[in-house]
């Protein structure tokens, strides 16, 4: 970089102040801003981890609503939690949520620590979500690494490491350390998360409404698209997938999944991935064989269903089932249940197996 380049950004790099005027004149009014309870910001940062704002907001109020305390939630029943939780994905952050607040109740009097290391050790509560919640709750002098505030930050200096290695990452949380304003990280903190998202953006930046261009060193080398650097992805693999609506006295058969991984403790219509040479129909009396221990006939499609995960898609394919032979035993789920379709509601479920749901609560109208 040339010297005179580096000059001038060293004379502009208390960049903290320009940023704090923009973000306290365009911060967008938000339900979980300038709350007085801990445990509302506390939902928010976990309900906004890898969600937009957008789509949190309506799940952020209609959970207060539901559980409005932090004693609210670590009493209730974990099915409660899914079902309010359900259509916000990654639905071990309900899990985690729902059991810090537990610990929360048993080993800190159902208040918050105001401590990053003490809040570090609930689940569900990293690095980031830590430094947020002390910052903007409690006042602390931490900061706070976010999707958007890497963003910003990388650009702000240029960071050429990549971003999420174990150099980036550390030369960003030193940049953020560094700068950070003695007594307003709260707001620092925020007003780095709302210019990522509002101007600082992933693609075509903003970079004439910025309040910090003239501080910023990718926009002053013309790289700031290029920023911050990532590792190349690797193709998303597709599968394709079958799905029992095993029928029997007006009644379906559900499963509930083990409570763990991807929609651990949700509710499905069970079946698996096809494997290589398989029809959909051998694919389906395969899986339900093996996770149910019963043999079943594969009837009429009740539908394809398209969904992305966070790394894979599926096609899923539904199909009316009868059962043949055995009753279904508890091998690969957590509990099993017979309902009718109009109590299917009352069982959280993933998008697929609501979106299967709510088609056969339509056939039968009800």
């Amino acid at each position: 970089m040339h010297p005179c380049l580096i000059a001038a950004f060293t004379m502009s790099a208390p960049f903290v102040q320009s940023l704090l005027h923009w973000y306290r004149r365009n911060a967008r009014q938000l339900p979980w801003r300038g709350h007085p309870d801990p445990y509302a910001v506390w939902v928010s940062e976990i309900m906004l981890q890898q969600t937009r704002v957008d789509t949190v907001i309506p799940y952020f109020e209609r959970w207060l609503e539901r559980f409005p305390t932090l004693h609210s939630l670590a009493a209730a029943e974990q099915q409660a939690v899914l079902n309010q939780w359900e259509g916000l994905g990654y639905y071990s952050r309900a899990r985690n949520l729902h059991r810090a607040a537990q610990i929360v109740v048993e080993q800190h009097a159902g208040k918050l620590p105001a401590d990053v290391k003490a809040l570090q050790k609930l689940p569900g509560i990293g690095r980031y979500t830590a430094g947020a919640i002390a910052s903007i709750c409690f006042g602390l002098d931490t900061p706070a690494l976010d999707g958007n505030i890497r963003r910003v930050m990388a650009r702000l200096f240029n960071v050429t490491e990549l971003a999420r290695s174990t150099k980036g990452e550390y030369r960003l949380w030193a940049l953020l350390s560094e700068y950070l304003p003695s007594g307003e990280a709260a707001d620092y903190n925020q007003a780095l998360m709302e210019l990522g998202a509002l101007i600082c953006m992933p693609r075509a930046p903003k970079c004439d409404q910025c309040p910090v261009a003239d501080s910023c060193l990718a926009y002053a080398l013309g790289v700031q698209e290029q920023r911050p650097v990532k590792k190349r992805k690797p193709p998303v693999p597709h599968h394709t997938v079958t799905a029992a609506v095993i029928r029997r006295n007006g009644h379906i058969l559900i499963a509930q999944r083990e409570n763990k991984g991807l929609l651990g403790g949700m509710w499905e219509f069970p079946g698996g991935k096809q494997e290589p040479g398989e029809s959909l129909p051998e694919c389906l009396r395969r899986e339900i064989c093996e996770e149910l221990g019963v043999e079943v006939e594969v009837g009429a499609p009740l539908g394809v269903y398209d969904h992305a995960y966070s790394h894979f898609k599926i096609t899923l394919h539904a199909f009316d089932c009868t059962l043949l032979k055995g009753e279904p035993q508890l091998i690969d789920h957590a509990s099993l249940q017979w309902v009718v379709p109009s109590a299917f509601n009352d069982y959280p479920m993933g998008k697929i197996d609501r979106q299967i749901a709510a088609n056969i609560q339509h056939s039968t109208g009800n």
